[in-house]
């Protein structure tokens, strides 16, 4: 029977990890050696921000930096809860619209600047058990992947996706556990599938979202 590409990108950068995290009780992430990707790599990611490659291609270190933030300092006030997503301490944080809760979450973050979009958006769609399609360029690209995975241990988006006012950018959760803490994703903010699951409860629509 012959290979099949999108089932080795699959099993290489798509199955599930087994390390996994609950609550706010956080684990060391292990250290690899990697090597930067390479220009090619970056090109075939520049227009989707919705598949990760194969952490062992296109990253080099797995680390995050926990610290704990003041909403003020980022947001004018905390109308329908607020997400606050640092892609330099690669840290996921989030305030309830009442100011009682605050979660702290590791994340992966986008493999390069090129790939990374910073600013103030919202949540404008929450979906559990969401669905992936390659975009036109990717299919153009790589013709033998499948135009739609659904849930499931193969997809990239993890058990729960909230989708941004931004166009093809998610806060998502990942089955490879391995990416979080990580410059891993072509684009969107990755938390371990227990974290997604927490905030996707906390958050609404509209909850205020802010990359910096």
């Amino acid at each position: 029977m012959a290979s099949d590409p999108f089932r080795r990108l699959s099993r290489r950068g798509f199955l599930a990890g087994t390390a996994a995290l609950g609550g706010t009780t956080l684990a060391a992430p292990a250290l690899l050696a990697q090597t930067a990707p390479t220009a090619a790599q970056t090109a075939a990611l520049a227009n989707s921000t919705e598949v990760e490659q194969d952490i062992r291609e296109t990253t080099v270190r797995n680390i995050a930096s926990f610290r704990t933030l003041e909403w003020q300092d980022h947001f004018p006030n905390l109308r329908k809860g607020a997400i606050l997503a640092d892609t330099e301490s690669r840290c996921v944080h989030f305030w309830s619209e009442d100011g009682n809760t605050y979660r702290l979450y590791p994340s992966s973050v986008p493999m390069t600047d090129d790939l990374t979009r910073r600013g103030r958006t919202e949540i404008v769609r929450k979906v559990v058990g969401p669905e992936w399609r390659p975009t036109p360029s990717m299919r153009e690209r790589y013709p033998d992947w499948p135009e739609y995975v659904g849930p499931g241990p193969d997809n990239p988006l993890g058990t729960h996706a909230m989708y941004l006012g931004w166009q093809y950018y998610r806060i998502h959760g990942t089955h490879d556990t391995r990416k979080i803490g990580r410059r891993s994703s072509s684009g969107c903010i990755g938390l371990y599938n227990e974290h997604i699951a927490e905030l996707f409860g906390f958050s609404q629509i509209g909850t205020q979202v802010l990359l910096i």
